[in-house]
């Protein structure tokens, strides 16, 4: 089994400043070449399904690929998608390691989101479901093609941010940041490659 720790590279923490959140982005937590490898072997190997989700009233498929995995068998909802774990992978196992020694929590939960190219997106929203608790921390690891991570505030229409997550990057989001902002991964008509995100959460 490989040790990803000595591994991880340059993970300096950059806290966002935005009001009523906490927010911090790590640039270079994993290599480009190690992060490459994880992408590959996510991409083939995850038993990715696309669920269809109900828009005002009528019935689309998912613009992107999802699969959950978790240390409990603790199921997950989100937009009326009912969703049970598979057991960790020792790839899942070991990145969920490293987030947790840096975010100084056990996360229980990997939701899995494979954006195949610019037409897969994610609209706003909060990660603020209950079984997630009270003031949920949400870590993002990001493999692949660079997206556009945009935030809005729930009430202040002029507090808006974007920032550009990059292969290998963990962006963190805790406190009060799913109750007062809400955030998107948006189409691009550019023609660019896929991404694999794994979010990590605690399912209570």
């Amino acid at each position: 089994m490989m040790n990803l720790a000595s591994l991880f590279s340059d993970n300096r923490p950059q806290k966002l400043n935005l009001p009523e959140a906490d927010i911090t982005y790590y640039p270079n937590f994993i290599p480009a070449t190690e992060a490459t490898r994880i992408f590959e072997t996510l991409r083939d190997e995850t038993p990715w399904q696309q669920d269809d989700i109900k828009v005002f009233g009528k019935v689309y498929a998912q613009p992107r690929l999802t699969a959950l995995y978790g240390t409990n068998q603790k199921s997950y909802s989100y937009s009326n998608i009912k969703m049970t774990p598979h057991a960790l992978t020792p790839l899942l196992a070991d990145l969920k390691q490293q987030v947790d020694q840096t975010c100084e929590v056990n996360f229980t939960t990997m939701l899995l989101n494979y954006y195949r190219d610019g037409k897969d997106s994610n609209g706003w929203h909060a990660d603020n479901e209950k079984e997630l608790g009270v003031n949920p921390i949400i870590a993002s690891l990001s493999f692949g093609q660079e997206r556009y991570f945009h935030l809005k505030h729930r009430t202040d229409k002029t507090l808006k941010h974007k920032i550009l997550l990059q292969h290998g990057s963990l962006l963190v989001m805790k406190g009060e940041t799913q109750h007062k902002w809400l955030h998107q991964i948006p189409k691009t008509a550019k023609p660019i490659q896929g991404r694999i995100n794994s979010t990590f959460r605690i399912i209570v």
